[in-house]
């Protein structure tokens, strides 16, 4: 009998929160960050100067750039920015050198953005390309498959322009990195979604039995989410549907999970693909020891990414 909401969790398939269409808003901060121009012609001469050596912009010139992501949306992060483009300033009044066109602007970009958490721990990739401070959002994997989007790049301190001749390792040692904040406008093609069943939240005390009016949440209790849309497991971190999960062992999910309590975050205790399922989670999470009696708001992010809000009933603290 404890099991019967799970199953009919996993038989009916629920009835499917709704979703905001509003974009979601990611802020890439980026620190020592420089530009290697490719001003020589000797391949022999790549990467060998271990001292900081600059160069000119020439139309028409090779540029790599690349820098440390250090913060997501305000929090501690770990990752890479790096990207490619040809030196093309492209100019409505053309100085000698400059190429002529009917606007201000530069040359085609193409930036890849590997965001890692501040254990080091891999969880998405986002790529755009674009000319100017504006770009189109290209393509996602690992929490940010199928994601669409712009991006608006703002330069907080210029960058070192610095020949193809020195040792890119030296890069955070021979200093002049500058910083850049990526801020991008992100549609997912799925968000962290509580599971709805049509009686409420498909949200479960421990031995089973669906919170409800009658059978409320009760302070500093643990409790059992049933969600979609919290993207890949490891190990393998394959995109979501393509195989069903296996455990025990069970596959953690891979990006950060994050239970918003009454507008604060909870403590995750677990989060797990459901073995046998493609599409369907198991979260464990803690209610705040004070939180208050009545109706409380619900809402998951992952790997930054907030889902729908829902509510549950919370009740008194058993009398021990």
């Amino acid at each position: 009998m404890k099991r019967l909401f799970f199953w009919a969790v996993l038989t009916a398939r629920l009835v499917m929160a709704q979703t905001a269409q509003e974009p979601v808003v990611l802020t890439i901060d980026v620190e020592n960050y420089v530009q290697y121009r490719g001003d020589i012609a000797d391949p022999t001469k790549f990467a060998t100067d271990p001292n900081p050596k600059t160069a000119p912009a020439i139309a028409f010139m090779q540029n790599v750039q690349m820098g440390d992501i250090v913060a997501v949306n305000g929090k501690p992060a770990k990752g890479l920015w790096q990207n490619r483009f040809v030196i093309m300033p492209f100019r409505v009044n053309p100085t000698l050198g400059q190429p002529i066109a009917d606007l201000d602007t530069s040359g085609v970009l193409h930036c890849m953005w590997e965001i890692l958490g501040p254990d080091g721990t891999y969880i998405a990739t986002l790529m755009d390309g674009g000319t100017g401070n504006n770009h189109a959002l290209m393509g996602g994997i690992g929490a940010f498959a199928g994601v669409t989007g712009i991006k608006i790049m703002e330069v907080l301190v210029p960058s070192r322009a610095a020949s193809m001749s020195e040792d890119p390792s030296k890069r955070r040692v021979n200093g002049g990195g500058g910083k850049v904040r990526a801020t991008f406008y992100l549609y997912p093609q799925f968000r962290p979604t509580v599971q709805m069943t049509p009686s409420g939240a498909a949200i479960a005390h421990m031995d089973y039995s669906p919170v409800t009016a009658a059978n409320p949440a009760r302070p500093g209790e643990l409790l059992i989410i049933v969600a979609t849309g919290l993207g890949p497991v490891k190990p393998g971190i394959q995109p979501p549907g393509t195989v069903a999960f296996s455990g025990p062992p069970y596959q953690e999910v891979n990006s950060p999970v994050t239970v918003v309590f009454n507008g604060k975050e909870s403590p995750v205790i677990n989060k797990i693909g459901w073995p046998g399922q493609k599409d369907l989670y198991w979260i464990d999470f803690q209610v705040p020891s004070d939180a208050s009696t009545g109706t409380a708001t619900l809402q998951l992010t992952v790997a930054w990414i907030p889902g729908p809000v829902v509510s549950i009933p919370v009740g008194q603290r058993p009398t021990p």
